[in-house]
């Protein structure tokens, strides 16, 4: 039997990692990598530091790593594109299982953010397990995600009192604001679908809370009204996507009204 520790590291802050997380961390023997290239070299940077600060001295391990699969960043069918990324990730964890990894040996796999939030781990990890090509064991430990820590960057609860918070997706929010929801928190946006909104007479006052990096030496915080802000955080989402050739971010958008 070979066992999967898929570990939530958090938002980008090596200290984000949870104590249970700590503890799955010294627990593995193997690492599974997907290298994204030398553009998004932070984010391996970001995995070894947190290995270099939270592993125990003597406690031996090691890293196995694989190329992580190109995505179609501009699809005609979004979904299918999904599932074709997923269905060659699947490809790649299991050559590393089947390769790297012995018999009674654990493997982890860190995952940004959390595990349970907008991650295709899990999913891929139990369709590896459905082929029965694989005598696997796997845990999830959860971590700090990206929503958890722009609250508490901008100081703010993501709800109002007895009011709901959606969490959802730049490209579910472009259909619309939703009815009965006065906060959104918006990940996966890669089209600034906020700006949308900046327009009072048409939507409302709101206000957003917006944050890239988070956790990171790069953080970058902007809050404020929409109509006001909105400008901003584009330009420095603009600035920021060209320097680093890649960016994280994530943003609360609030109805103004019934503050």
């Amino acid at each position: 039997m070979k066992r999967i520790l898929i570990i939530g590291i958090g938002a980008g802050d090596p200290d984000y990692i949870t104590v249970q997380g700590i503890k799955a961390l010294n627990r593995v023997d193997v690492f599974l990598l997907m290298d994204k290239g030398r553009i998004k070299g932070k984010l391996r940077d970001v995995r070894e530091e947190i290995c270099r600060r939270h592993i125990a001295p003597g406690h031996a391990h090691r890293f196995a790593e694989a190329p992580s699969p190109p995505r179609d960043t501009q699809p005609a069918d979004y979904r299918a594109s999904v599932d074709e990324l997923n269905a060659a990730k699947q490809a790649v964890y299991e050559a590393m299982i089947a390769d790297e990894m012995k018999d009674d040996e654990t493997a982890g796999i860190l995952v940004w953010g959390d595990p349970m939030l907008y991650d295709s781990t899990i999913r891929n990890i139990e369709a590896i397990i459905a082929t029965d090509r694989h005598a696997i064991d796997y845990e999830v430990i959860p971590g700090i995600t990206a929503v958890q820590a722009l609250a508490a960057r901008h100081r703010i609860p993501l709800n109002r009192i007895a009011e709901p918070v959606l969490l959802t997706t730049g490209r579910k929010l472009a259909e619309g604001f939703p009815d009965g929801i006065d906060s959104a928190a918006v990940l996966l946006d890669g089209e600034d679908t906020f700006r949308r909104f900046a327009d009072a007479g048409v939507h409302g006052d709101m206000d957003i809370y917006w944050g890239a990096y988070l956790g990171t030496p790069d953080e970058i915080l902007i809050s404020g009204k929409l109509a006001d802000v909105a400008g901003e955080i584009h330009r420095r989402r603009t600035e920021a996507r060209r320097e680093n050739g890649w960016i994280m971010d994530t943003y609360l958008i609030r109805r103004t009204v019934g503050r």
